[in-house]
């Protein structure tokens, strides 16, 4: 299905509760015979399907079914420059995984698979678990990657850590979460939402989450300031529709190219913010925008990231390479009759976007199914979360008329049974709104201030 237009959000708001489109289910099945050559059989499974989504609102996938749409939706994911490998994403069928902690698990399992530092491995994988079904809410995650940093906001105003989730931060503090406020590269944990409305959170095991120091080749002081960044980027908030089913919980991975992280997460203003400490350790004149410090700390930057990864042997592409490989990827897919949409504002690095051949053309856009999409609610979870309901304030009854329940009778307790403790309340509560939740700030002063202040120091 291909839809004219398609930028920011999906091309019409998504319906939990309404039933699968029997005409996009078939026209998904009849593009799953075609590519796959089974031999015939869409008609025949295009009629049983027509009759499953007739009785009960939706249909079941088969694996086979659900690997190619899986695949299929990488093809059609117009920000990503990296589909030359679609067929290479291993799938992985969590469809009958339902219970928060047995979730929790298999994203573990997820980043172990993807990214095996012990054999300097990363793979593009995805892991899908149930689908929507009308009258069935699932299992939610909150967080919009499987790993991300915390934003440590303190007393004073200062942040520490990733400013972008300074909010996210705060709402799982207010769900019982403490961190390490003063470690700038702070592992949040999964907030897990069941269908119920109860959230759990869940510390991911140091095993799990593949970390890179980040140094330079030649400059040593790069390690004095400490700087890494995890080597697996797995998005888990976009939810994954194949033939009118809808999965809400579908993280995949692919593996990053550097710019990535050197040329926005480390670099943007509103982010860690790293180039004018860079800048001045590299004894650039800041004074004036026209020396183009903010280039050269750039390109600095991004050497260190990708020369770090490579020491590592953590999969990592450059945007030169990357850029060439979309443009082979575009033409092996005209050769084959399908278009290649793409978000050319996506596609172009963030840095020497002119000297890559991506930038120099411009691409279909349309939103071709099956896809992943982003929903205003699931961006909204991503970066505020949800507070926990507060406790009901007590009251008398009788003042507001109603009747009071009769105390019930004493039961008798035996005397040599020792007095128990309250229990510990559980930090899974139900949610309310994110609206609830203190604005982000601007980019503050924080652990770069003590780095700033330590490179004046050393005279630098």
């Amino acid at each position: 299905m291909s839809v004219p237009g398609y930028r920011d959000t999906p091309a019409r708001p998504w319906d939990a509760h309404s039933p699968v489109d029997p005409d996009e289910a078939a026209e998904f099945l009849e593009l799953f015979h075609s590519e796959q050559e089974t031999g015939g059989g869409a008609r025949e499974r295009i009629a049983r399907v027509r009759d499953e989504i007739a009785a009960t609102g939706t249909y079941a996938h088969t694996y086979a079914e659900l690997v190619f749409g899986a695949r299929v939706a990488w093809r059609n994911a117009s920000r990503c420059i990296g589909r030359l490998y679609w067929r290479s994403l291993v799938v992985r069928d969590l469809r009958k995984v339902t219970a928060p902690a047995e979730v929790f698990d298999e994203l573990v399992r997820h980043l172990r698979l993807a990214g095996q530092r012990e054999r300097h491995v990363i793979r593009p994988v995805i892991s899908i678990f149930a689908p929507n079904a009308p009258g069935r809410p699932t299992v939610r995650l909150w967080n919009d990657q499987l790993v991300r940093y915390a934003g440590h906001r303190h007393a004073d105003g200062t942040v520490v850590g990733d400013p972008r989730y300074v909010q996210f931060t705060e709402t799982l503090q207010q769900h019982g979460w403490r961190g390490k406020p003063d470690d700038p590269f702070d592992v949040l944990p999964l907030a897990i939402e069941a269908p119920d409305g109860t959230v759990s959170l869940h510390e991911l095991p140091e095993d799990a989450v593949w970390e890179v120091s980040i140094e330079h080749p030649e400059q040593r002081w790069f390690a004095e300031l400490g700087l890494r960044w995890y080597a697996l980027p797995a998005i888990a908030n976009m939810r994954l529709t194949i033939g009118g089913v809808d999965y809400p919980l579908a993280p995949f991975n692919g593996w990053y190219m550097g710019t990535e992280i050197g040329a926005r997460n480390l670099a943007d203003h509103d982010r860690y913010n790293l180039l004018p400490l860079i800048a001045h350790r590299l004894g650039l004149d800041t004074s004036t925008e026209r020396t183009l410090w903010k280039d050269r700390a750039l390109v600095e930057l991004n050497r260190a990231v990708l020369w770090s990864f490579d020491q590592a042997g953590a999969r990592i592409s450059d945007h030169h390479t990357e850029s060439e490989r979309f443009l082979a990827h575009v033409a092996s897919e005209e050769r084959s009759g399908r278009p290649v949409p793409a978000d050319w504002s996506w596609i172009v690095p963030p840095m020497s976007a002119s000297t890559t051949g991506v930038f120099h053309r411009y691409y279909p856009e349309a939103d071709q199914r099956p896809g992943f999409y982003l929903d205003p609610d699931a961006r909204e979870l991503g970066r505020r979360g949800r507070s926990p309901v507060p406790a009901p304030a007590a009251r008398c009854p009788v003042a507001h008329g109603e009747r009071p329940s009769p105390l019930p009778r004493p039961r008798p307790v035996p005397a040599l049974i020792p007095p128990v403790r309250p229990a510990t309340p559980d930090v899974a509560v139900a949610p309310v709104a994110a609206s609830d939740v203190a604005q982000v700030p601007g980019q503050r002063r924080g652990w770069l201030t003590r780095l700033r202040r330590r490179s004046s120091s050393m005279g630098v």
